[in-house]
């Protein structure tokens, strides 16, 4: 079976973590984020996987490679120029199958593909809609359907009157190929949530309501959220499971996405929930709170304490400095007796002097530099 992943856009609400980094592979607890998705797919018998790319596509390949490592086969395409969700399936049209997954490349879930597929066989439909039921409907555009699964009406922005179904689209779907028929050719910029989606309405398009977790992880506090659920478990994944076999701290022992090994931690002191990267060195008095993930060679200093956290490869982080609910960009440095609080992100090279507090989702871009006490509240 064949997916097409969607993973074209710039990642611009996760700045400044994607000035650097291609938002497919931002580390997501110790592995590219879109490697959940892949393995995902392997799980429900996908290995033939097509991966459109555009803002810094050379970097998802220099990351992925054949996509071996995760158990598929992994092709790409580029766009020439962002051309909206249609578009880039109808770029990939030489390459598709009769029938594949078309997926959108920010969402992590564990939602059952297998029993979507056996739906759309069962109903013949020529496309079928993953819907997700959320608790607030009135944010999302709902999807009506009438009895026999089959989708009668796209209902944007509804007021309370209006509501009469919880689901949502999910950002799955399975096509007939031949649904790209009477779409606009190749180059042209096309929606298919808006433009393809509703012409199939009464044209066999049906909707799958499917269940289990459910995220785009498009903000720094969703990215947090994910971060969160895969080390608690609240979400199906590999990582989730090596977390709970290492009784709750996972210390990786090589590259990220390779296995780890469970054990306390040699020096510091580690709670669970936690990842710690391998070469990463903390102070004996220094303490790693629950929800944290530290990538590779992370140091920590006397006295630091950071909780609910991520802090990617080869950060440094002064004593006395306290870390909170925030993201910390590789090689950045952080002096002593900083806080840095509040959903704050650090770019890649940043440094910080001692001193700083930085709060209240304060974001600071790669190769910055703040002197000793520039900032405080």
């Amino acid at each position: 079976m064949q997916a097409l992943i969607l993973a074209g856009g710039e990642g611009t609400r996760l700045r400044p973590l994607t000035s650097t980094i291609p938002k497919p592979v931002v580390p997501l607890v110790g592995r590219p984020f879109i490697a959940y998705m892949l393995e995902w797919l392997h799980a429900h018998g996908i290995d033939d996987v097509i991966l459109a790319c555009g803002f810094m596509a050379d970097g998802v390949r220099a990351v992925l490679r054949d996509g071996s490592a995760f158990g598929v086969s992994l092709r790409y395409i580029e766009e020439p120029e962002p051309l909206g969700t249609g578009g880039a399936l109808k770029y990939a049209e030489d390459l598709l199958a009769d029938r594949f997954f078309m997926l959108n490349g920010d969402c992590l879930t564990d939602m059952d593909l297998t029993e979507q597929l056996r739906q759309h066989e069962r109903t013949g439909a020529r496309a079928t809609l993953a819907l997700m039921p959320v608790d607030d409907p009135s944010a999302y555009g709902l999807v009506r359907r009438n009895d026999d699964l089959s989708v009668r009406q796209f209902l944007e922005k509804p007021s309370p009157d209006e509501i009469d179904t919880n689901l949502v689209n999910a950002g799955a779907y399975i096509l007939e190929r031949g649904v790209l028929d009477g779409m606009a050719s190749a180059g042209t910029k096309i929606s298919i949530e808006r433009e393809l989606f509703p012409a199939l309405v009464g044209h066999g398009l049906y909707g799958y309501e499917a269940s289990g977790y459910w995220m785009d992880i498009g903000t720094p506090e969703r990215y947090l959220q994910a971060t969160f659920d895969i080390l608690e478990g609240e979400v199906r994944t590999e990582v989730g499971r090596e977390v709970a076999a290492a009784h709750g701290v996972l210390r990786l022992a090589g590259e990220p996405g390779e296995a780890g090994e469970p054990g306390e931690a040699a020096d510091g002191t580690v709670h669970a929930p936690a990842l710690v990267g391998a070469g990463c060195r903390l102070d004996p008095a220094a303490v790693i709170g629950s929800r944290t993930v530290l990538g590779r060679g992370v140091t920590v200093g006397a006295g630091a304490h950071i909780e609910s956290s991520v802090v990617l490869d080869g950060a440094q982080v002064g004593a006395g400095t306290r870390i909170s609910s925030s993201i910390v960009g590789a090689d950045v440095r952080i002096g002593d007796r900083c806080r840095v609080e509040g959903r704050v992100v650090l770019g890649q090279d940043v440094t910080v002097g001692a001193g700083n507090t930085l709060l209240a989702g304060m974001r600071v871009f790669p190769g910055v530099t703040l002197p000793e006490g520039a900032i405080a509240f």
